[in-house]
């Protein structure tokens, strides 16, 4: 059975600095497909486009040339405050440096995209406090983001990412803080939630082992794809 596509970007071109002296061309006219249901990364060293690209995916910019469909909806021409409510219902984030509000216990972090969306705190805190047992997180729900370690802040940080039941989990180096023990385990809750929730995960990062643990691995290079392979994971499992 054919598969939804949820992320489709048709020629994508980035500019900055348009007209100066100065001007710089980051993405090279990329073009890529995401299905519903993909476990996908996009891996690229230090200054390949591979941040710009994640930030135009993840709907925080905009293409200065090219086509994006997200979920079927062209959104290169849509406002900010539309892009905004995209960002916020259709995409969860997760942010190598975790982005967890200091004062905020654990609990509240994963609820605020929630709050932002206007539902009521009953079930904001029953949704919040499933998704934090889901990540192992339960029992230290009533902790600050200073009293947990680099892989329970990131636990908290997918929680947060799922709340409001994003289609997409973008992920930029989410282990990249973390030692590699504690990079495994956050990455088997991807997987978890990959194959449990049937999730689409995009993973943003410059580590090759990291990408070969996903179905499908995109490479790009000076603003451009250069290649795609199979990950290690069955897409079938």
């Amino acid at each position: 059975m054919e598969k939804n596509v949820v992320i489709d970007m048709r020629n994508i071109i980035k500019k900055y600095y348009i007209g100066q002296p100065n001007e710089l061309q980051i993405l090279n006219g990329i073009s890529l497909k995401v299905n519903e249901g993909e476990f996908v990364s996009i891996v690229g060293e230090s200054g390949s486009g591979k941040s710009t690209l994640m930030n135009i995916i993840g709907a925080l910019d905009r293409p200065t040339e090219g086509e994006y469909f997200l979920n079927g909806r062209d959104i290169s021409q849509l406002d900010d405050e539309e892009l905004s409510n995209i960002r916020n219902k259709s995409i969860g984030f997760v942010f190598q440096n975790f982005c967890l509000i200091p004062r905020t216990n654990a609990l509240e972090n994963v609820e605020l995209p929630m709050l932002y969306a206007g539902v009521s705190k009953k079930q904001r805190r029953q949704k919040a406090m499933e998704l934090l047992n889901l990540v192992g997180m339960g029992e230290r729900y009533t902790h600050n983001p200073n009293e947990l370690s680099g892989g329970q802040k990131q636990r908290v940080a997918i929680a947060r990412a799922m709340i409001n039941d994003p289609s997409i989990i973008l992920a930029d180096e989410p282990t990249g803080a973390l030692d590699s023990k504690t990079g495994h385990l956050v990455m088997d809750i991807f997987h978890k939630l990959h194959k449990e929730q049937k999730k689409t995960i995009v993973l943003i990062t410059h580590s090759k082992e990291l990408a070969k643990e996903t179905e499908r691995i995109i490479t790009i290079s000076d603003g451009q794809v250069i290649g795609e392979s199979a990950g290690e994971i069955n897409v079938n499992s």
